[in-house]
């Protein structure tokens, strides 16, 4: 397993932070910017294209942080419903204000905060309060009877003209948001039919980063976006309208696709004339032009459609993930011709697991090395492989030991007879804790504790579902784990 690069980061901040003030220029001056995907850690991006830095979104606006200024919608259902993000954990309304001291971290000033979908909800007026309080001003958009297809009463003072207007002071309005449904297109129309209606201009673009518009339909990177989105019933599709307005082949996806004649109408009511004749056309997305090797980054994509469908079975077995999203992950992994086998890890775990009758854990390293991690008494297969391979890494014997059965026994005694923990081995946090405690006086240990870096970007397969514990200690390195979709123990709860 090499680490080669498919993409040249640096030639993306460039064109696309290039690509933007274009678009800004051709509306005069004042652009609003709807931003989809992860701004901050899109470790998809960088899995599917090797090169691509997981704050490269970040990194290609703070070249354009004069000029810009954030606004961030979030849906008032969303806020009286608790909704949680799933990749994070923690609610809508908390997801903004970690947003907000994100991108006050990195310098950018962030203008406003709109509730959109407002109709009287406690839950949004307590969350008004609270940024307010904060000295964040908040604006409010209500809901649209007919949206999106009553176009008249949409573009009307009963319509967008009953929103706040958002007072902003920049030339690049970004409008993102926690997560799906919060309103951002939305918010950057109502702002549109505000500026027209003073008699001022302004433009709308969308930035997505997939699917890459000018990679073919069935790319791997493109089929690793339908997988990463199996369960939002997102297709690909090419794109129609650009297609028929100028004889391209462009890739966009369904929902875009679909909205679209609504868009063309909404524009044409706004602005006199609608300025694109496509999806594609109101896309700012270079992504695309900075691939710069296509194998690299098709072998990466192959890697987490089977990535994507492990999880999809293990979201299974828990009862997150519906029979549907599992047979459409298994469909594209027919189009891009691909099963299991890509990944050496499945193979080697599987064959330790049968071999040893417990369960196992294989990591696949840098240099090709495939290491695996059993069961024993002191500590689970998830931490005796993450053992193994520092040691392997460090160039120390296999069968040293790191940490003495001295000093993992009293680590024990503590989980079962003051903790009530059941299983008395250790996890991979806590071996990684052991391990550093030995590296004070044990040169090796010293030695295998400094390897952890070179365990990024590592392929890991479990024969059995990883506990929350292993499974967030080996996030955290930046390993990239599957597991075969079954549990350790017989038992009905799991934590």
């Amino acid at each position: 397993m090499s680490k080669h690069i498919g993409f040249d980061n640096q030639k993306y901040l460039e064109t696309q932070s290039a690509r933007i003030r274009e678009r800004i220029d051709q509306f005069g001056g004042k652009l609003y910017l709807e931003f989809g995907g992860k701004l901050f850690d899109d470790f998809h991006a960088s899995r599917v294209l090797p090169g691509f830095a997981p704050d490269s979104k970040i990194r290609m606006l703070l070249e354009l942080k004069d000029s810009a200024e954030i606004v961030i919608p979030i849906n008032a259902s969303a806020i009286e419903q608790n909704k949680v993000r799933g990749d994070l954990g923690i609610t809508y309304d908390d997801d903004v204000l970690r947003l907000i001291d994100a991108f006050r971290g990195e310098g950018l000033y962030v203008g406003s905060v709109v509730i959109t979908q407002y109709a009287g909800q406690s839950a949004a007026d307590v969350f008004r309060r609270r940024l307010e309080n904060l000295g964040v001003k908040v604006y409010t958009h209500y809901p649209i009877e007919g949206y999106p297809h009553n176009i008249a009463r949409i573009v009307s003072s009963e319509g967008y003209g009953r929103n706040d207007f958002i007072e902003t002071t920049h030339p690049l309005v970004v409008v993102t948001a926690p997560g799906p449904g919060s309103g951002k297109m939305a918010t950057c129309l109502s702002q549109l039919y505000h500026h027209y209606e003073r008699g001022e201009t302004a433009g709308y673009a969308k930035f997505e980063t997939f699917p890459i518009w000018n990679l073919p339909l069935k790319h791997p990177v493109n089929l690793a976006y339908e997988a990463a989105t199996a369960d939002l019933n997102d297709v690909n599709m090419i794109d129609p309208f650009h297609l028929a307005a100028y004889g391209e082949t462009t890739v966009n996806y369904n929902r875009d696709v679909e909205i679209f004649p609504v868009l063309q109408a909404i524009f044409e009511k706004i602005m006199g004339n609608c300025p694109y004749k496509s999806p594609t056309d109101m896309g700012v997305n270079m992504v695309g032009n900075c691939i710069v090797d296509d194998d690299v980054v098709c072998e990466a994509s192959r890697q987490e459609i089977v990535r994507r469908y492990y999880a999809a079975l293990c979201d299974q077995r828990r009862g997150t993930c519906s029979d549907e999203t599992v047979y459409k992950l298994e469909l594209l992994m027919k189009q891009a011709g691909i099963t299991d086998a890509i990944r050496p890890v499945v193979a080697r775990a599987a064959q330790a697991e049968e071999e040893t009758g417990e369960p196992a854990v294989c990591i696949h390293l840098p240099n090709g090395e495939l290491i695996l991690g059993g069961t024993s008494d002191l500590m689970g297969p998830a931490a005796a492989a993450l053992l193994n391979a520092l040691k392997a890494l460090g160039r120390l014997p296999r069968h040293y030991h790191l940490i003495a059965r001295s000093a993992i026994e009293p680590i024990q005694s503590l989980k079962v007879d003051s903790l009530g923990s059941r299983n008395p081995r250790l996890h991979s946090d806590e071996i990684l804790i052991a391990l550093a405690i030995s590296a004070s006086s044990d040169a090796n240990a010293a030695l295998a504790l400094a390897q952890l870096p070179r365990l990024k970007d590592c392929e890991v397969h479990s024969t059995v579902i990883l506990s929350a514990q292993d499974a967030a200690t080996y996030h955290r390195l930046g390993m990239r784990v599957t597991c075969t979709p079954k549990y350790q123990s017989k038992n009905l709860f799991h934590r």
